[in-house]
């Protein structure tokens, strides 16, 4: 008899052995460790921060509303991390943080900028809030469907193919960051606001290769652990101090290194294609 509540099938094999499928799946529910669980805690957390972040922009809370992303984002960034550690990757993970991906950089921001900025030029604006967080969903679909070929070389995975999710919605939120440091909202600040939201919903879908950090993943060398640390705790006083020129800062730094990106790719790109004999195949 078929329960309301099936058992937590995180490989999602329970389709594939249907022959006395109660004992199965009883035996399935109690091998299962807390360790497969807690990243996908993490991601549900995530997806509530991302939610609760839209609370803020309904009542026009716009730093905690930030903070609330930004926060989802940190989450985004070690649930991952966390699952690999404790060696409890799983299918159903992956799935879940794509959608939390959805919900926290795309429909998150979106609506936090048409409430805030874009609904002063009405109709144009929510047209690019809705164009915004459909770019981060087909760049989510996108990546999914890249992870699961075989055909790149290693030297492509130190780049992604347009820009990640994350660093889509802490650009797109620029034009808040400036009203924040008391620039005024006049008509012409939203028009603009409704043209870049556009702008780094399309930098999402481009082919445009950005730096992926996944470098920085790697082992460091020992004289440079100490330097890192220091660097990372100046940058994080520098976000509680100055919240708003940091991220605006940030914004512009990561928008200036698209290009340094996209002329390493072509360089490395280039490097590898000489290196094939002629008359062979990769």
């Amino acid at each position: 008899m078929d329960t309301p509540f099936p058992p937590f099938d995180p490989e999602g094999e329970s389709a594939k052995v249907e022959a006395d499928s109660s004992t199965q799946r009883q035996t399935r529910l109690r091998d299962i460790p807390l360790r497969t669980i807690f990243p996908n805690l993490l991601t549900l957390l995530a997806i509530c921060s991302g939610l609760t972040a839209i609370r803020f922009a309904i009542e026009g809370r716009l730093e905690l509303a930030i903070a609330a992303i930004l926060f989802a984002g940190f989450l985004d960034g070690i649930d991952g991390r966390v699952a690999r550690f404790l060696k409890s990757s799983t299918r159903f993970g992956a799935q879940m943080d794509s959608l939390a991906d959805f919900v926290n950089f795309g429909v998150a921001p979106a609506l936090l900028l048409y409430f805030s900025i874009l609904s002063d030029v009405r109709s144009p604006g929510w047209i690019a809030a809705l164009i915004y967080a459909i770019c981060a969903c087909l760049r989510l679909a996108r990546f999914n469907v890249m992870l699961e070929s075989d055909d790149t070389e290693k030297w492509q995975s130190r780049f992604f193919v347009g820009v990640p999710a994350p660093a889509g919605a802490v650009i797109v939120l620029l034009p808040l960051y400036l009203l924040l440091l008391d620039v005024e909202n006049t008509i012409a600040v939203s028009w603009l606001s409704t043209i870049f939201t556009l702008f780094a919903g399309f930098l999402m879908v481009s082919s445009i290769p950005s730096f992926s950090g996944k470098d920085f993943s790697k082992k460091i060398r020992r004289d440079l652990v100490a330097p890192l640390m220091i660097m990372a705790v100046f940058l994080i006083a520098l976000l509680l101090s100055y919240p708003w020129e940091t991220l605006t800062t940030l914004s512009v730094i990561y928008l200036l290194s698209l290009p340094f990106s996209y002329r390493e790719w072509h360089r490395l790109s280039a490097k590898h294609t000489v290196a094939i004999p002629k008359g062979k195949k990769k």
